[in-house]
């Protein structure tokens, strides 16, 4: 891979010059400290990945040339879908990340009985769209060009009461 990945949300298209995102404009521009020419990888996360070059850096923006397209993917062949009970602290964060590391499809944030932590409305909100940051950070890191869906906190009779009968050749475990 070599080459920093960042993901840049919206229709990307060889030859086009686009904007890399405000988080990951500072990151490329003042953490890696990349400059004029630097070669770059941008996905969409709807698969493919283009490689580009840094056209033009200001004080808060970072323009990227992009070049040829990659229709490459990284997928699990497997459909996995992690429902995890809500932890406390910063656990919930590594456990979505290394679940997409892993090649997971989806994390299902749920809210158990015997929970410690409770989360609803603004906050639940909130907490959603921070997992949803570590998911594209993780998809950068590991190279994955699909983001990961991460659901709303839902109880766990709730989501439960989703599935539906077995489907030929599903598997479901309970851990």
């Amino acid at each position: 891979m070599g080459f920093p990945r960042f993901f840049c949300p919206g229709p990307l298209s060889a030859g086009a010059t686009v904007c890399l995102p405000e988080g990951a404009a500072h990151h490329a521009a003042r953490a890696l400290r990349l400059g004029l020419g630097d070669a770059v990888t941008l996905f969409g996360g709807v698969g493919g990945e283009y490689s580009g070059r840094i056209a033009a850096i200001a004080k808060n923006r970072v323009e990227v040339a992009l070049a040829a397209a990659s229709a490459v993917e990284r997928e699990s062949p497997l459909y996995i879908v992690l429902a995890q009970a809500l932890q406390a602290g910063e656990k919930m964060d590594l456990t979505v990340q290394k679940a997409v590391e892993l090649g997971g499809a989806a994390v299902q944030p749920l809210a158990g009985r015997r929970s410690v932590v409770r989360l609803a409305g603004e906050r639940a909100q909130r907490r959603v769209a921070h997992w949803r940051g570590v998911v594209v950070s993780a998809c950068e890191q590991c190279g994955r060009n699909r983001l990961p869906a991460v659901g709303e906190v839902m109880p766990l009779e709730d989501w439960l009461a989703t599935l539906g009968p077995l489907a030929p050749g599903e598997l479901r475990l309970l851990l």
